[in-house]
């Protein structure tokens, strides 16, 4: 699924992102969503959302529920 639409992000899904000292790198981080911080409906490098461990990055990757 696509992390520029935030209608396909909600708490509780698992998602990767990638932090704001990650961007050149392209780094991942895997976590679950606890709060989307992004308003619009759309971001073209991917929705900001705050994840249960308190990393904050943007979302590149939603993953497949189960």
């Amino acid at each position: 699924m696509d992390g520029t639409q935030r209608s396909n992000i909600r708490p509780g899904i698992k998602v990767q992102v990638v932090q704001k000292q990650d961007q050149r790198t392209g780094k991942l981080t895997e976590g679950i969503v606890k709060d989307i911080l992004t308003k619009a409906p759309f971001h073209s490098r991917g929705i900001k959302v705050r994840l249960e461990s308190g990393i904050i990055g943007r979302v590149q990757i939603i993953e497949a529920s189960d």
